[in-house]
This record gives C-alpha cells, structure tokens and sequence, in this order.
C-alpha cells in the first residue's frame, strides 16, 4: 500500500469558473481607465476589491486609497469600491466637491434597490451578512430604520419584527449559498410568512465558484484557494471546500504564502481563486506547484461563465472639469 501511495502520479485539479467576476473586472478596468483618462491622483474609497496585489498594483499606477471620504482633497476625483456606499457616503462627496465614479457592483446595486422599495412599503427587512462588511454597511444605509442584520443561525432567537405578515430577506451578496439558506430556514421556523427576494441576492459568480470547488474537494487530498483574509467569497470558498470532503484547505494570497509540509502524503491538489484575484497570482501558484511534481494539471468546469457588465457611465464625462466647477461654484 505505501509503494502504490508513493508511486501515486501527482495532479492539479484547477476549478473553473475562478478569479476575477463581472463585477471585480468592471471595477478595476474603471479605476485603470480614470487613472489613464484624467490622471493621477484617483482617489479610491476603501479598497476597490478584497485583493492585495491588486490594490498595491494600482497604488503604483497612482491610485490613492482612503477609508473616509472626507479624506479626500476638494475638487477631487473619488470612486466607490464594488462593495457599494449607502446614501449618506454620496452625499459626503456633493459637500466635498468631489467628482464621483461608482463602480459598486450592478448586483450590489440590485440589493440596495431592493432594500429601498421594501423599506417603502414599510417592511422589516433582515439583512443576512457579516457585521462590518462593507457590503452590509452600504445595503444596510439604504434604509437603516428599516433593516436589521442576521450575521448567521446563531442572531436569529434574538430577532424581533414588527408585523410577522411584513417581513422579508436580503443577503450580502459573497455569502457561501449553503450558509445563507441555513439562516433562511431558522428565520423561516421562526417567521413563517418571511418573503424571499424576487430574485436569489447570492451572485452568479460566488454560486458558480462554490460549485466548481465542491467539485474537486472530495477529490482533493489539498485545496489551495488564493485570495486575500479580508475576501468574504474567497473565505468561504475554503470553508465549501473543506466541507465538500477535502483532505485539507488553506488560503494564500500568493504562492509564496504556501507551507511546503502541507504536501507531505500529498497526490491530489485542487486549486481555485477568489472573485476578486487576478489570474497571474493563480500561474504562480501552478508554477510553484510543478516545480514540486504538481505538473499535471487538470480543468475541472462544470459551468461556462459570459456575464459582462458596462463600465460606469461617470467615465464618459469630464469629472476633473466638473470637480473644478463644484469648487468654483461654493468660493
């Protein structure tokens, strides 16, 4: 038995889909085009994704990350990170005088509209989500008196309504599936009348990664995800892993994060990446992976992804004028 385990060919299960979504690509290409369109600096409110390499790689192009909108000089040019803003983060940038790029994500945007018409129907809305998320702080701005946050099974004793008959469900949107339907039953045993979104909050492209990774986890003696610790979907996508019957799981930002022992009886890795990585850290990680046997890759795709979404409409203006008008127009 141990001969056969030695003799064991070494092999790479890659998932696909993985890396960037629709809505990652939207943002970054929007903070590159305003970089090369007005030039630096462009300022970026909170990180424009979850991804290291991706926010020091554009800090070098000359993009300026800041936490809070007032840190941003007047006449300024500010873009909104993926994750989506609530209302009141808009209307510091009108009193700022800043020139506005919003490159939340079209399905964000789609949480947050659906959270402002419950809310004028004077639902209670409950908002499944980590506290703290950007995500859920802009969601949850929307409409503050009407939404309360349901971070898992465990929040949902503590869970008062108003009216039983007018209650419904959102979701932060990089959630893992499973863990958002288990809230979803224990808030339904609880509130039978609860109402479901018209449409699933959790993204295509967070179901699609979770499904492709449950497909080689069983498989997998190591499931290597690259993503960085503050990526919610790449997280969870460990944690889907590991629960989808894989050997072990760890995250690494980059191929240099990777522990050597952790491929000690090793024949099988599966290797996936986060919504928000760029595929050159996934190539980093093959190559390190080959140098030490792994050379046989294998693609795992049990669906094709082709969504794509316009870029923000800001970007055909001309916001360093518009910035300056602002300014003017307050002296």
């Amino acid at each position: 038995m141990g001969a056969m385990s030695a003799s064991a060919p070494r092999r790479v299960l890659l998932a696909a889909p993985r890396g960037y979504c629709a809505g990652v690509d939207r943002a970054v290409i929007a903070v590159e085009q305003a970089l090369e369109q007005y030039g630096p600096p462009i300022y970026v409110r909170h990180e424009i994704v979850h991804n290291k390499y991706v926010v020091k790689t554009l800090e070098k192009k000359g993009a300026i990350f800041v936490e809070q909108t007032d840190e941003v000089p007047q006449g300024e040019i500010v873009i909104f990170s993926a994750h989506g803003v609530a209302p009141e983060v808009h209307r510091e940038a009108e009193r700022g005088k800043l020139a506005t790029i919003d490159a939340t994500c079209p399905l964000v945007t789609k949480v947050h509209k659906e959270a402002i018409r419950f809310a004028k129907d004077d639902y209670d809305i409950l908002l499944i989500g980590h506290e703290g998320h950007e995500e859920v702080i802009g969601t949850s701005g929307e409409a503050p008196e009407h939404i309360q946050l349901v971070d898992g099974p465990g929040d949902v004793a503590g869970v008062e309504v108003r009216d039983e008959s007018k209650v419904v469900w959102l979701s932060q949107t990089t959630l893992s599936v499973d863990e958002t339907m288990e809230t979803v039953g224990a808030l339904k045993e609880k509130f039978p009348n609860l109402i479901s979104p018209p449409s699933d909050d959790i993204c295509y492209a967070t179901q699609n990664r979770q499904t492709a990774i449950k497909q080689i986890a069983a498989d997998s003696d190591l499931v290597l995800v690259v993503g960085s610790k503050n990526s919610s979907n790449s997280v969870r996508m460990v944690e889907v892993a590991l629960g989808a019957g894989a050997g072990a799981g760890h995250l690494v930002d980059n191929a240099g994060e990777i522990d050597e022992s952790w491929l000690e009886g090793v024949t099988t890795v599966g290797l996936s990446s986060g919504a928000s990585v760029p595929d050159v850290l996934v190539e980093g990680v093959l190559e390190w992976l080959a140098e030490r046997g792994f050379g046989d890759v294998e693609v795992v795709q049990p669906m094709q992804e082709s969504i794509q979404f316009s870029l923000p409409k800001e970007l055909r203006r001309d916001l360093r004028a518009e910035a300056a008008e602002k300014v003017r127009d307050s002296a």
